[in-house]
């Protein structure tokens, strides 16, 4: 199939499932639910990219089983959480209400169709995979797969470590440092940053693929500065006070790594 097509069907599937999800948002009245439709997309656009403009060479196969595990392992543990806070909403979405007071509906129907915008953005690394007439595996398929695996067995680690502190500790005011979290206050944006890298390193060994940088790039500045790393620390901050005051204190907020002492 024309890659232009496949490029346009894509963009029309993302356009479409996004409207769903607010409309399903506007009726539950939550729309914490657009993180998991995100993660959901991506692999959902990459994928039928994949199969519909690829030629179902080992290269595409390898290209999908990465990004397929990584999605359905991201939407359904975000599902979950979303879930099992329902109705309560992610402070990122009550926090954009109050901006958008008496105009949520229309505003938020924008924010999902931006958020369909970014999906076929940064699903661009596997529509270069797919469209690449050179079917054989190099030295960038085979680092590909070695680093979004470590990204994707990290951030799910980091994942069921958090999980296991919550279920198993009831003090709110708690603050998570076992395992990876010891090393990391956000271990799991971390590892989602690696798992991006490895997906651009993958696609660099097809014609062209390297010039999808900014999917990457795009990951690791939300994760800083956006969506990632300032809401999440702000909220903990409310919750939990002075005990997160001093693990920002002694823990680095990103890159895993040996936590400092504390000198009040």
């Amino acid at each position: 199939m024309n890659l232009w097509l496949v490029f346009a069907l894509g963009i029309g599937l993302m356009a479409v499932v996004f409207f769903l999800a607010w409309w399903w948002a506007v009726r539950i009245n939550n729309y914490s639910l657009v993180d998991a439709v995100w993660a959901f997309g991506i692999g959902l656009t990459g994928g039928s990219w994949l199969f519909l403009g690829g030629n179902g060479s080992l290269k595409h196969w390898g290209a999908a089983a990465l990004l397929g595990t990584w999605s359905l392992r991201l939407t359904w543990h975000l599902h979950r959480r979303i879930r099992r806070a329902h109705p309560e909403e992610d402070a990122r979405y009550v926090k954009l209400r109050e901006v958008w007071v008496g105009r949520e509906k229309s505003a938020f129907f924008g924010f999902f169709q931006a958020q369909a915008v970014s999906v076929v953005l940064l699903s661009l690394p596997f529509l270069f995979i797919a469209g690449d007439p050179d079917v054989r595996l190099s030295f960038w398929e085979f680092i590909g797969v070695i680093v979004s695996l470590t990204g994707i067995l990290g951030e799910g680690l980091a994942d069921s470590q958090m999980s296991r502190f919550k279920s198993g500790n009831r003090d709110s005011k708690a603050v998570c440092q076992i395992g990876l979290w010891h090393y990391s206050r956000h271990p799991n944006y971390f590892f989602e940053a690696v798992i991006w890298i490895g997906f651009y390193l993958y696609a660099c060994g097809s014609e062209w693929g390297w010039a999808t940088i900014h999917a990457p790039a795009i990951i690791v500045f939300l994760l800083l500065r956006v969506t990632g790393i300032p809401p999440t620390e702000a909220a903990a901050l409310r919750r939990k006070g002075e005990a997160y005051r001093i693990y920002q204190q002694t823990t680095s907020p990103f890159i895993p790594w040996p936590p400092k002492p504390f000198n009040p």
